[in-house]
């Protein structure tokens, strides 16, 4: 299932492919701001945070690679740098401070998506020998254990499937049948059952859930502090 609340910021000083990016991004299900250069950049990333930015390369002022380099030493995002320049010394120079993908202009849309989809789908991979954190619980894929309150809860593998998929994707919402696929059950109020099971493992209060909350009419959605 891909997640349409991934957030993308456009940098580009040339409106007509600023505008054309946002256009089509927008019209495959994307959440997307532009900026014009790197000083507005800076301001959307200080109140915003992106799951992917795609920033042109050579722009008056600030360069691309400049921008890439200060953005990099502050925070953990995934990056597409975007320029006419194709030469591989470029595309070298790029990788070498940090960016994660490079693309040439001219350029198809559908390959720039194509890329955005794989970073974003390789960034939302977890790391099942890893601990992850719901509020006071603390998950264990890797043991199928949660540890809540100093104690230990076991969890079975229909249940890791549908926190896998959860975790990665925080704030999504899962219907009945998109759960039923990921976990292999297939009656609905089975469906149900395991999700109680997960709030009496998770939450301090089941019955009145803060994190593994029921979207009346949707479905389910994990919320991650």
């Amino acid at each position: 299932m891909e997640n349409n609340n991934n957030h993308i910021l456009v940098v580009d000083d040339d409106d007509r492919i600023r505008n054309l990016l946002k256009d089509y991004l927008s019209e495959n299900n994307y959440i997307v701001s532009t900026a014009g250069n790197a000083s507005q950049a800076k301001e959307r990333l200080d109140c915003i945070k992106f799951d992917i930015i795609i920033l042109d390369v050579m722009m008056p002022g600030q360069s691309g690679y400049e921008l890439t380099k200060e953005i990099k030493k502050q925070i953990k995002v995934p990056i597409i740098l975007l320029t006419a320049k194709g030469e591989v010394e470029n595309r070298i120079k790029g990788l070498e401070i940090g960016a994660d993908d490079y693309i040439g202009k001219p350029f198809e849309p559908k390959e720039l998506l194509l890329r955005i989809r794989n970073i974003i789908k390789k960034n939302n991979k977890i790391d099942l020998k890893s601990k992850h954190k719901v509020g006071i619980a603390e998950i264990d894929l890797n043991k199928l254990i949660i540890n809540f309150n100093g104690t230990s809860k076991k969890i079975n593998n229909s249940e890791k499937k549908v926190l896998i998929e959860m975790i990665a994707n925080p704030g999504t919402i899962y219907s009945r049948e998109e759960i039923g696929k990921i976990s292999g059950i297939i009656q609905e109020r089975s469906i149900d059952v395991m999700i109680t099971r997960l709030r009496q493992k998770l939450e301090v209060n089941p019955k009145n859930p803060k994190y593994l909350q029921t979207i009346r009419g949707s479905g389910y959605v994990l919320w991650i502090e």
